[in-house]
């Protein structure tokens, strides 16, 4: 199956492994590389053997021990010293290190420092592939201890439902960090994969011709439409968990008699019992040795980053677009779900790389019948998923880095907690770790809104949470035309994009703008004048502000309102304008008051324009506890415009 080139050029390319990963324990020893380092030697055949029969365009998503993946795909060494050493020409331009090395260009989706979670993103890039079917696949490498996660069984149960171009790639090295796998599983992986109806195969992962051989069947299968493979390649890891690991948990002879099989040396047996000179596998060893060593040289000679250059790769310029004139007044009415429906379908039509996934979203047209008729006009560019939000949120991530404009739902904002990492570790730091390469045009939609008695798991504003995420946006619409230009906008962005909508808006009507109506994200909006006091608000509290202010009215007090729209990034400058005119501020949101969004206001405010201030800044929020289901209590908890105007008078008379 393979000729003697191949199978000198797999032995080239785990000598090469087993060199970079000698060389970074030397470098890390010596200080020349920080932070934390987590070596794969002892694990090449599996990395080699795994990755040999991918195209270039396959994709991969790597764990922490990821530099052996990494450069079995095709990385460069020099780039990835330079990287490991925290330089400017490094993979990542110094901002992803060794947990975190990924080159999407050439399909390394990114080694990752949380466990399991490139195995949604790994889903991603094969929804992706199949959408456009182009026939390429993706490989999520995970380790043992990977299985015990959530996000495992999310992302297999997904694949498999979907029947996803994707290989999960096991590689057993018998220890999930210091525990032994006997003690980690209930149920083997080959038991677990049955379980899914997914395909199991079984490798000695040192043996690198196995590898590649269940590999390559594995590959066609997959790429003959089958679905999903599990491979469990049996390895081992000859240092700790991490560089520095005491090992306490293992004894010296079973490291010993691992090392005994080493894959360098099952390899070099099998070569020549093909009839390879030894002299063939030295010159190997020496070329490479020298190619390593003065890559070694080459990384020690480059720069780190420039300190200015902090703030680069957070996000990425975003499209300059003018306000748009208001909807006419004697516009079309339409509500706000219709909005949302609309805006859905425009991108839909006009960009072939939007596509929506989500619970009930395509056969029951979402919880609140949203999209319905979308998924028959759309086909399978709208998807419905299983109740996954880590794979969900995960699946978009990897589409997203494939070049895909997903539109994912999470049907309630409280749900946030279940997947927060992909939104967290992934979709917000993925673009900067990997030094601006990785595309992340992500639109994840979602809702809420208190006032129904839908408790405490229902009814929560987290939009502070997410708004402290550097890398995310994040924008809370109020009305049915803002909802339109905003969705838009969201779709067509280059970064990921939090879309809140207040379900209890959805029925809410207002004038239809043109089809062409595109609002800019990161700018808010006047939308009462007034003389006297700022109200600062979002979402559907920006009607209870304006009714508020018509109520004082009536006593001489003259109350300007400023609908946020987009609450990260912040658009300070009219509220500034604003307080400079009023003298006195009053912020009000859904949210609970404390640690708000409300705080940050307040604080550039109580910064820029303190000298402005005629009265101390006042807030309006729900009080500290969680939303309450009684509906005596969820009406004190929750703000209305009657706290508002009474904290409006209050100010006034300062």
């Amino acid at each position: 199956m393979f000729t003697d080139a191949d199978l000198l050029e797999m032995h080239r390319r785990m000598v090469v492994i087993r060199g970079f990963e000698e060389r970074v324990a030397a470098l890390y020893r010596d200080g020349e590389v920080p932070g934390f380092v987590h070596l794969s030697i002892g694990q090449e055949a599996s990395a080699v053997g795994a990755c040999w029969p991918l195209a270039p365009t396959d994709v991969i998503t790597s764990t922490h021990r990821g530099h052996g993946h990494c450069l079995a795909k095709g990385l460069d060494p020099l780039g990835m010293f330079a990287e490991l050493m925290g330089r400017d020409q490094g993979t990542n331009r110094g901002r992803g290190g060794s947990m975190h090395i990924a080159d999407p260009t050439v399909g390394i989706f990114g080694a990752n420092g949380i466990v399991a979670a490139g195995l949604p993103i790994a889903v991603g890039a094969a929804t992706a592939a199949q959408l456009r079917n182009d026939g390429s696949i993706a490989v999520a490498f995970f380790g043992d201890g990977a299985v015990a996660h959530g996000t495992f069984h999310e992302a297999i149960n997904l694949a498999a439902v979907w029947r996803l171009p994707v290989i999960f790639f096991c590689e057993n090295n018998g220890y999930a960090e210091f525990s032994p796998a006997s003690a980690q599983h209930a149920a083997s992986l080959e038991q677990r994969a049955a379980g899914y109806g997914v395909d199991y195969l079984a490798v000695d992962g040192n043996d690198v011709v196995a590898t590649a051989t269940v590999m390559t069947s594995a590959l066609e299968a997959t790429r003959a439409g089958r679905g999903p493979v599990v491979v469990e390649a049996a390895t081992y890891r000859w240092h700790g968990h991490y560089e520095g690991d005491p090992q306490r948990y293992r004894s010296v002879d079973e490291v010993r008699e691992w090392e005994a099989r080493d894959p360098l040396l099952v390899s070099a047996r099998q070569l020549q019992a093909a009839g390879v000179a030894e002299d063939a596998l030295a010159v190997i060893q020496s070329s490479v040795a020298l190619e390593l060593d003065n890559a070694v040289e080459a990384a020690r000679q480059l720069t780190p980053p420039a300190v200015t250059t902090l703030t680069d790769f957070v996000t990425r310029p975003r499209p300059e677009r003018a306000e748009p004139p208001a909807p006419a007044t004697d516009a079309p009415v339409f509500r706000t779900m219709d909005a949302i429906r609309n805006a859905l379908e425009v991108e839909l039509t006009s960009d072939e790389r939007v596509f929506i996934a989500g619970i009930d979203v395509a056969a029951g047209g979402n919880v609140f019948g949203l999209m319905r008729g979308l998924h028959d006009q759309f086909g399978d560019r709208v998807r419905d998923t299983p109740i996954s939000e880590s794979a969900i949120v995960g699946l978009g991530v990897g589409a997203a880095m494939a070049g895909m404009r997903p539109v994912v739902e999470l049907m309630y904002l409280d749900f946030l907690g279940v997947c927060l990492d992909q939104l967290l570790n992934q979709a917000a730091k993925l673009p900067f770790m990997t030094g601006g390469a990785a595309e992340m045009a992500l639109t994840v939609r979602t809702q809420f809104g208190a006032g129904r008695s839908s408790g405490s798991q229902h009814s929560q504003s987290l939009e502070a949470l997410l708004a402290h995420i550097p890398g995310l946006s994040v924008v809370m619409p109020s009305t049915p035309a803002d909802a339109y230009g905003l969705l838009r906008a969201a779709i067509q962005d280059p970064n990921p994009v939090v879309f809140i909508e207040n379900r209890l808006l959805y029925g809410m009507k207002g004038p239809q703008p043109p089809a062409e109506y595109i609002l800019p994200i990161g700018k808010s909006a006047v939308v009462r004048p007034g003389s006297d006091i700022t109200v600062v608000s979002v979402s559907r509290m920006v009607h209870e502000a304006v009714a508020a202010a018509e109520a004082v009215s009536d006593e001489g007090i003259s109350v300007e309102v400023i609908d946020l729209r987009t609450v990260a990034p912040l658009d300070m400058a009219p509220i500034l304008d604003s307080v400079h005119k009023t003298s006195r501020l009053l912020i009000a949101h859904e949210a609970v008051m404390q640690f708000g969004i409300g705080a940050e206001i307040a604080a550039v405010v109580a910064r820029e324009a303190f000298w402005d201030l005629d009265a101390p800044i006042e807030r309006v929020g729900a009080a500290a506890t969680p939303p309450p289901y009684s509906p005596d209590l969820e009406r004190a908890w929750l703000p209305d415009r009657d706290n508002i105007a009474e904290t409006l008078r209050r100010l006034a008379a300062v």
